[in-house]
């Protein structure tokens, strides 16, 4: 169990990450160019992972890397849906729920066989026009979940920019 200070700290550390990682643009291409960017990084640090870049129901991206099970595919769908409801990280859900001294699945509106309020699922964000997709990783415990999707993310923005 996370002391309230290191769950405070997080939440913080995750909110200035939506704060960061805006995009001019994003197209089918840059979901491809992404989830190859997260299968080199699982591939090369052996991660057994799965990766789901997509719009609502509509995927731009999937791969499986060794290790990697169905499973995960249950977790990528049930994360990514609850990035693109709330619009925020899916790990973000659930912290903030413990916040108010709860679970995001305590909500009678939160239906886990749909959602899933752990890391792993982060939106991506226009700006000026907000989240357009979800980029989820699924196989790792949930904060590096979160971790490496955000590193992925920094590391498009910084291919983007330059």
């Amino acid at each position: 169990m996370q002391s309230e200070a290191a769950l405070n700290s997080l939440v913080r550390r995750i909110e200035a990450e939506i704060a960061e990682l805006h995009f001019e643009r994003f197209s089918n291409n840059n979901a491809i160019s992404l989830g190859m960017l997260l299968v080199e990084l699982g591939t090369t640090r052996a991660l057994p992972i799965a990766v789901d870049i997509r719009q609502s129901d509509h995927v731009l991206f999937h791969a499986a890397l060794d290790g990697a099970t169905p499973d995960n595919d249950l977790w990528l769908r049930a994360k990514s849906r609850t990035a693109a409801r709330y619009a925020i990280p899916s790990l973000l859900v659930g912290l903030r729920a413990r916040q108010c001294g709860g679970r995001a699945e305590d909500n009678p509106l939160f239906d886990t066989a749909i959602y899933a309020a752990h890391g792993g699922s982060f939106p991506f964000y226009i700006r000026g026009a907000g989240p357009v997709a979800t980029v989820t990783v699924s196989g790792l415990p949930q904060v590096q979940d979160h971790n490496l999707v955000v590193e992925a993310l920094r590391l498009h923005q910084r291919a983007a920019a330059g």
